[in-house]
């Protein structure tokens, strides 16, 4: 449905409200009286046939009754009811619907198919959104919309506070209007039979009034939703998450290293920092974190100066920034002359900076201003301590006038209480974050930091290494098949490495042995020394049953080793099928490292990657990072840089550094693999051996859940963001016999449309982007290079020029959220105009838009492009002279 639609909900011209009351303290009552009291300048129609008149407003019999058809409905009757009212909406023109009743799936079956019922209704009425049911309600502070039964209305703002938790709501609520903080809009979103929080974000992204977005998430329901638009938002704005239930346990046991190392609470957290979400611990912290994230500039690093008139405040906050992995800026030489020149001799002489209990605030002025001239900070925190010669006012004049010539974030803790207050009120209006303590300040800065570097995650260029998978795809097909017709849920390590292999994963050949006569002959023939393990379907973990070892040398130790691993696995598991052993050689590992990688099937955002510290210690160490698929290099590699066990990786203690390259590789082709088989719902390879010159699978498992694969509807809805779609790749030749490749582009080519950009002449520049550039830059190249594939796509032409790869033309396509309509745009290298390639690029873009079941295709160009022009009037476009002088609008709709 049609986020736009949402206007008729948080726009609402007129509000109908259906089981209104004369009732005192009755929800039918109370909602009237939030939307008289708030100053809803709408229309507001009471709806029940034994009233004329509610709180002095006229009343109505029924929604079929009214003068016009109301934007929106807030329905307040009974749960059996609201389906048959929900139709009488939809008939009446109703579009928008609230539903605050209670009694729905919350108490079980009959509540469950009474939410049925409300969605079969729905669907009789195209463009109806429904917000609820059980919910508190929703208000607009800048429309004076107060559509809920809150005790209070809230003030103006400019953050959206979007929740799954009404009784938080109402606290919320309360806290909000005692420490004055306003709102842009305040949504209870209920059961989400309808409109969940994507919705809202995709919506809210277009709402002037709203800057930053506050989440209160209990659970996520559409995952690719979710991400889509929240990567969208936080592009431009931040959004802040507070997430419950952070120590669920999973809803099955893990079959797997990787599964046990999996909690669901890492998800989240992989999940929100993928879709550039700062998450906070503290209810208290989310209000402050919003504003100011809304407000403050940007850290472009986590290096902070603390500037402090007492020793202790400094210490303290020098140890929270500490603790929370940020850095003490190290002053250059300059700072320090200069500081020296300005600064009483007994001052610190290093950060933090001392200035001393007596500092007048022009000390404080001046010393702000030095230091945030210095490259080495990042940003800058002020500590006041009142004393005796202390004036917090004025001081913190100063440091709000060196604030506004910086752009650097600078922070405040005034410390006390009435003395320091109205400093503190002083910062607070000149929009300069103000804290209590050194400690909130400086959790409020590495906010920032964490900001700045998942935004930047978001734009990241890759570095490309290019993996060309040559699949074998008799072999990987025959791979299948058996897996297949064995029918088990857990692969063997032989299978599992053969599925490996075919996506050119190195592994140590394996080979399964019946008998110890037969272990003893795949020895020799592997070569020793060997490794042994137990081969049984039910045995997951081989090394909990001693089940693993290592460093057989001769036909003697395997023939013992034989006798003494199958006995103890009958021992300790005498349920378990043994089918003998596997033998594979010994891996001669001096400078190696071992990790362990894999992928979980995550209820919500799907397959989820992991890479962590491996072995037999892995469920022990816990150091691990998880990111969700499909992964470029830069995201690989700053899950291996976010390990404890990333230092271990370089050289460290006379080893050598491991093939990072190599390590990078296997991630990403892993990522491959669970993107292209559904079925896989969990992967473990540990050890991955990691040595100087490659990256090597020992052991693997491979689980599988044929059911859910079979059930999928679309292509990879098992994950939360959708891959680089290499089924819209095509090969073409042009007439004059030019090879040609249509892709779509991804991130590593950055560098390549840079060079199509620079190739195209101030005339083809204008006509394309409709303004004028010197040179492009990092930030324009990620809006045309960093693609969400499930919304916009840019299709390159690629051709090679002296052995190099080109683009000489990309046409882009801008679908809305909803898939209805299309803005599509086209550019082409000044010498390649002529040769057909606009027309070209055009046809499979308008291709494009059939498979996405888009109806509307809407381009703008300059009335002097008289190539596109004629190309859009040849395929049947109607164009528009009318808009502007200066533009002409292409426009072709499908029924």
């Amino acid at each position: 449905m049609p986020i736009r639609n949402l206007r008729k909900i948080f726009a609402a011209k007129s509000v109908a409200i259906i089981g209104a009351s004369q009732r005192p303290m009755s929800v039918g009552n109370t909602v009237i009286r939030n939307l008289i009291a708030g100053g809803y300048q709408g229309e507001i129609y009471p709806i029940n046939p034994r009233f004329d008149q509610i709180e002095g407003v006229r009343c109505y019999p029924s929604v079929p009754d009214l003068p016009s058809p109301a934007d929106l409905a807030v329905i307040c009757t009974a749960a059996a009811s609201v389906p048959e009212v929900v139709r009488r909406c939809g008939n009446a023109g109703v579009l928008g619907v609230v539903i605050l009743s209670a009694g729905f799936r919350e108490i079980g079956e009959r509540g469950i198919a009474l939410e049925q019922e409300i969605l079969e209704v729905k669907k009789q009425f195209e463009g109806m959104r429904i917000i609820g049911p059980n919910c508190l309600g929703i208000m607009s502070p800048h429309s004076g919309l107060n559509a809920s039964f809150a005790a209070d209305s809230p003030i103006k703002g400019r953050v959206a506070f979007i929740s799954q938790s009404g009784a938080l709501c109402t606290a919320v609520l309360d806290w909000a209007i005692e420490k004055q903080i306003g709102f842009s809009h305040f949504v209870s979103v209920g059961n989400m039979l309808d409109v969940g929080i994507a919705d809202l974000i995709d919506y809210f992204s277009m709402d002037r009034w709203t800057d930053s977005i506050i989440l209160y998430v209990e659970s996520i329901t559409d995952a690719r939703q979710f991400m889509s638009a929240s990567r969208a938002f936080t592009r431009s704005k931040p959004i802040i998450a507070y997430k419950a239930g952070r120590f669920a346990e999973s809803a099955r046991a893990a079959a797997s290293h990787t599964g046990a190392m999996m909690g669901v609470d890492s998800v989240y957290e992989a999940a929100f920092a993928r879709a550039g979400i700062i998450r906070v611990f503290d209810v208290d912290d989310l209000f402050d974190c919003a504003g100011l994230l809304a407000r403050q500039k940007e850290s472009k690093g986590p290096r902070l100066a603390i500037i402090t008139n007492a020793g202790g405040p400094g210490v303290m906050a020098t140890d929270a920034l500490l603790q929370r992995q940020g850095v003490l800026a190290n002053l250059s030489d300059a700072t320090m002359e200069s500081l020296n020149k300005s600064l009483p001799r007994p001052w610190s002489h290093g950060n933090p900076i001392d200035v001393l209990g007596d500092a007048p605030p022009k000390r404080y002025g001046d010393t702000i201003q030095t230091v945030l001239a210095d490259g080495n900070v990042d940003g800058a925190l002020v500590v006041l301590s009142p004393q005796a010669m202390t004036d917090p006012m004025q001081t913190a004049e100063q440091v709000i006038q060196a604030a506004k010539t910086s752009s650097k974030p600078v922070l405040t803790a005034w410390m006390g209480g009435a003395r320091v207050r109205p400093g503190r009120e002083l910062f607070h209006s000149a929009g300069v974050p103000a804290y209590a303590t050194p400690e909130k300040a400086v959790s409020a800065f590495m906010h920032l930091v964490e900001y700045s570097r998942r935004r930047e995650m978001l734009y990241e260029t890759p570095r490309s290494i290019p993996i060309r998978f040559n699949l074998d795809s008799q072999r990987l097909e025959s791979v299948m098949n058996s897996i297949e017709t064995d029918g088990a849920s857990t692969l063997s390590e032989v299978a599992s490495k053969t599925l490996l292999e075919a996506y050119q994963i190195p592994t140590t050949k394996t080979f399964i042995a019946r008998n110890k006569e037969e272990a003893v002959r795949l020895s020799e023939q592997v070569g020793y020394p060997v490794v042994m393990k137990i081969f049984s379907p039910e045995i997951t973990h081989k090394s909990d049953v001693g089940g693993v070892v290592l460093n057989l040398s001769t036909a003697e130790d395997v023939t013992e080793a034989f006798d003494r691993i199958t006995t103890d696995a009958k021992q300790k598991v005498p349920d378990a099928r043994i089918d003998g052993v596997t033998i594979q050689q010994m891996m001669a590992r001096p400078y190696g490292r071992e990790l362990i990688v894999g992928a979980k099937r995550d209820p919500v955002f799907g397959s989820v990657l992991m890479v962590g510290a491996g072995g037999t210690m892995a469920e022990i160490l816990q150091d691990r990072a998880l990111e969700l698929p499909p992964l470029n290099e830069r995201l690989a590699r700053r899950m291996l840089e976010s390990l404890r066990a990333w230092p271990m990786l370089q050289d460290y203690r006379g080893k050598p550094s491991v093939d990072v390259d190599k390590l990078v590789d296997v991630l990403m082709r892993i990522s491959y693999l669970v993107a292209d088989h559904p079925e896989i719902s969990e992967i473990d390879v540990n050890p991955l051996l990691v040595t100087p010159d490659n990256a090597i699978a020992l052991d693997s498992r491979v689980i599988l859940d044929r059911e859910s694969a079979n059930q999928q509807t679309t292509p990879y809805s098992h994950l939360a963001i959708r891959p680089y779609p290499s089924d819209f790749i095509k090969d073409l030749s042009l007439d004059d016999g030019t090879q040609m490749c249509l892709r779509p582009i991804q991130p590593e080519d950055e560098p390549l449309w840079c060079r199509l950009v620079a190739s195209c002449s101030p005339e083809t520049i204008q006509m394309r982007f409709r303004y004028m550039f010197k040179a492009t830059t990092h930030e324009m190249a990620t809006r045309f290079c960093f693609n969400d594939y499930d919304r916009e796509v840019a299709i390159a032409a690629e051709t090679q020029i002296d052995g190099e790869s080109v683009f000489v033309g990309v046409g882009r396509l801008v679908a809305d959220v909803d898939h209805r309509e299309a803005e599509y745009a086209v550019l082409v290298s000044d010498q390649w105009q002529g040769h057909g390639l606009g027309g070209i690029l055009t046809d499979y873009c308008l291709d494009l838009c059939k498979s996405w079941n888009i109806r509307r295709v809407v381009a703008e160009m300059s009335p002097s492009n008289k190539r596109m022009i004629d190309i859009f009037a040849h395929r049947g476009f109607e164009l528009d002279r009318t808009v502007a002088s200066d533009v002409v609008i292409a426009r072709k709709q499908w029924t």
